[in-house]
């Protein structure tokens, strides 16, 4: 570990926390209808769609609002992918993709997972990248911003069981924020280096002679909202690996901080709306705390390296550290601190975008993004998505709280009664049993175990990840996982969409419960929701559920290959 490495985690995060308060104002002028840019192109729109843009919609119908444009987007890009080979921005004939492989790119898409089985360069077609993916990767955004909206309007509102409407904020978010902010960033990221063209790929040859393709495409207008939407597909198999996409170190900045400003700036839109600020911040610093323990464990994993590869003459049973620390699977221009710092911040907020290979890290330098994942998008989380499972969390806590003072739990002057509970615990029980069941399955079943490229406790780490980053809507991967099968392709698949949408109706329920009430008068025996305190509780419930669930599973993934790796013990 090095001064400098430790600066840049500093500037990050201060970055990070400046930009909070200016984007959660912003992002409340956007959802109350305040801008009006864009009125002459959003009118319209409302008419194509055949909706009432003055309807305040009860949850249901928000729900069910949500659910039928998914599965319909979802089913037109299917078709797409499986016609890929006759339409048109092809140059290169790639043909159509399996339909298993279909299935799983469009439902992956559609749920703002972004998990790929396959290289982008040799497999999507220009037409694909631009009509289909880079469309989902606005909607997908906009959908989990919506939902979080809504669950702030039922805190906030007063007795009328109504969240607003779907297809506004649907609207608003793709034209006021999304596109607006991603065109900004697509002209930075070109002013960088990376490329934006519809050339056809380039045949060259080497100076050893060899020949070589080289692949081009609109990959810096691809970059932008795939990190400015915690989407995280990458347009090559390397990611953000790949100096077309990330050219240079600013460019790897920019990357985490258009991953962290909607996130972090959602904290702030809570306190306004609520008109409790103070709450908004109590909300970031559990998230920062939880980022920061993250980062700094990562970066001193991967710094001191693995002791099998220590220098010559240090025993290899000690906890010697590696010179020059852990380079494996690492880009140079990038280094250990800022490798380590990409890999937390993408598995923290739900991008799944990576800049190194996190199959190469050491064992709690890759238990560090799993966990990540685990703990629910609550790290500050996928845009809109990170916030609402934060609030799930914190209602969670909140009745932990009234239980142990013997009061009726209330969040905002609001009862946390039955029903209530029994949606967040349903939030909180679908994301493990899903994770786990599928990874029990994989683990054992001969089609699962196929597709295994390592042997041992890592090996299970690599079925693990997969399963959680699919179900946990990230879409990163360890990479040494073979996914591009019959079984993972259809298994991965369904795990996004229940990671989605099993996880989206109990949020928008509990927002339902919520608005129907009318609050009561803050008193002295009111659970202060602002305090440190309060703050302390809420990391405290998020890592002891993250723990009790999957604590076991993680002592035999990557806990035992540590002290395999300590004790040297290769397998």
């Amino acid at each position: 570990m090095t001064a400098n490495g430790w600066l840049q985690i500093g500037f990050f995060s201060v970055a990070v926390l400046l930009v909070t308060g200016p984007m959660g104002a912003y992002l409340v002028r956007v959802y109350d209808g305040s801008f009006r840019w864009f009125g002459w192109l959003e009118r319209p729109i409302y008419r194509i769609l055949g909706v009432d843009p003055a309807e305040d919609q009860h949850w249901t119908r928000y729900a069910g609002g949500i659910l039928a444009f998914s599965l319909t987007t979802m089913v037109l890009t299917y078709v797409a992918l499986r016609v890929q080979h006759l339409l048109p921005l092809n140059p290169r004939g790639l043909p159509a993709l399996p339909d298993r492989q279909a299935f799983e790119t469009a439902a992956s898409f559609t749920t703002n997972t972004n998990w790929q089985s396959y290289s982008g360069e040799s497999t999507m077609s220009y037409f694909s990248q631009m009509t289909q993916l880079a469309f989902h990767n606005f909607v997908s955004a906009a959908v989990g911003l919506a939902v979080a909206v809504a669950l702030i309007r039922g805190i906030a509102r007063r007795s009328t069981g109504r969240l607003g409407n779907f297809w506004v904020d649907l609207v608003r978010g793709t034209l006021y924020l999304l596109l607006p902010f991603s065109l900004v960033a697509s002209l930075l990221f070109v002013q960088q280096g990376a490329i934006q063209n519809l050339a056809p790929y380039l045949e060259v040859t080497t100076l050893e002679g060899v020949r070589q393709v080289i692949p081009m495409g609109p990959v810096a207008s691809q970059e932008a909202i795939k990190q400015l939407g915690t989407n995280g597909g990458g347009f090559f198999n390397a990611n953000a690996a790949h100096p077309f996409e990330n050219p240079t170190p600013w460019t790897n900045v920019w990357s985490m901080f258009l991953i962290f400003v909607i996130p972090a700036g959602m904290t702030s839109t809570l306190g306004r709306m609520v008109r409790n600020p103070r709450h908004g911040w109590a909300l970031w610093s559990a998230m920062f705390v939880l980022f920061a323990g993250g980062a700094g464990t990562a970066y001193w994993a991967e710094a001191r390296g693995n002791p099998l590869h220590a220098r010559q003459g240090v025993d290899l049973t000690a906890s010697a550290a590696q010179s020059g620390g852990n380079m494996e699977g690492k880009e140079v221009r990038f280094g250990i601190a800022n490798s380590a710092l990409y890999a937390t911040v993408t598995t923290a907020a739900s991008s799944g975008a990576v800049n190194a290979m996190h199959d190469s890290f050491t064992p709690i330098g890759g238990l560090v993004p799993l966990v990540n994942i685990q703990l629910g998008e609550v790290i500050f989380g996928g845009v809109g998505a990170g916030l609402y499972g934060m609030l799930m969390m914190v209602v969670l806590t909140v009745f932990i709280a009234g239980l142990m003072v013997g009061r009726t739990p209330e969040y905002f002057g609001k009862k946390i009664q039955a029903r209530e509970i029994q949606v967040t615990t349903l939030y909180v029980l679908v994301f493990p049993l899903v994770i786990l069941g599928l990874t029990a399955a994989a683990a054992v079943l001969p089609d699962g175990l196929r597709g295994l490229n390592n042997a041992g406790p890592h090996g299970l780490t690599e079925i693990l990840y997969a399963f959680s980053s699919a179900t946990g809507n990230n879409g990163s991967a360890f990479a040494g996982l073979t996914g591009s099968t019959y079984f993972y392709n259809t298994l991965l698949g369904a795990a996004t969409l229940v990671g989605r949408f099993a996880m989206i109706v109990p949020v928008l329920a509990l927002a339902g419960f919520l608005a129907e009430q009318r609050p009561a008068p803050a008193s002295a025996g009111s659970f202060p929701v602002s305090s440190p305190l309060f703050v302390i509780l809420l990391v405290g419930v998020i890592v002891i559920v993250g723990a009790l669930t999957f604590f076991p599973v993680l002592a035999l993934g990557p806990i035992v290959e540590q002290l395999l790796m300590l004790a040297g013990r290769r397998f």
